[in-house]
């Protein structure tokens, strides 16, 4: 299955592209075939294709747990995401994080993204074995 795992980066551009990575390394190790996209540079990217989604990123504010604006417009110029699996996760920081998490949810699912699981990951080896349990596969 074909699985797309796009990041947002904030401050801390290479902790959350490491985190992706391992994520789609963890995902790789169910036979799936991923590919990661950062959402900053790529913009143009159609997601279309994929029928799992990942989407990660980071609070950008401490206190009011918000995520970079990149991810609506994102989003809403990706071709056709209505209806696909997702899965949200963000990354742990000292205050905002749940917040944060609950705003990209709710971003992806105006955008009528079926979410299946969210995390707030902390370290790569985490990211790895979340991603070796997420259930992409539709049963």
């Amino acid at each position: 299955m074909r699985t797309a795992v796009i990041f947002f980066a904030g401050k801390s551009r290479n902790k959350i592209l490491n985190i992706s990575r391992a994520l789609a390394r963890g995902i790789e190790k169910q036979g799936h075939q991923v590919d990661i996209i950062d959402g900053d540079r790529d913009v143009n990217t159609k997601l279309t294709i994929y029928q799992y989604i990942a989407i990660g990123t980071e609070a950008v504010s401490s206190f009011g747990g918000k995520i970079p604006e990149k991810i609506t417009n994102f989003l809403s110029s990706a071709g056709m995401v209505s209806g696909k699996r997702s899965f949200a996760f963000v990354l742990k920081s000292t205050m905002g994080t749940q917040k944060a998490l609950s705003r990209l949810m709710k971003s992806m699912e105006a955008e009528g993204m079926y979410l299946k699981y969210s995390e707030i990951l902390n370290s790569d080896a985490e990211a790895e074995e979340v991603g070796k349990r997420l259930h992409i596969i539709q049963k």
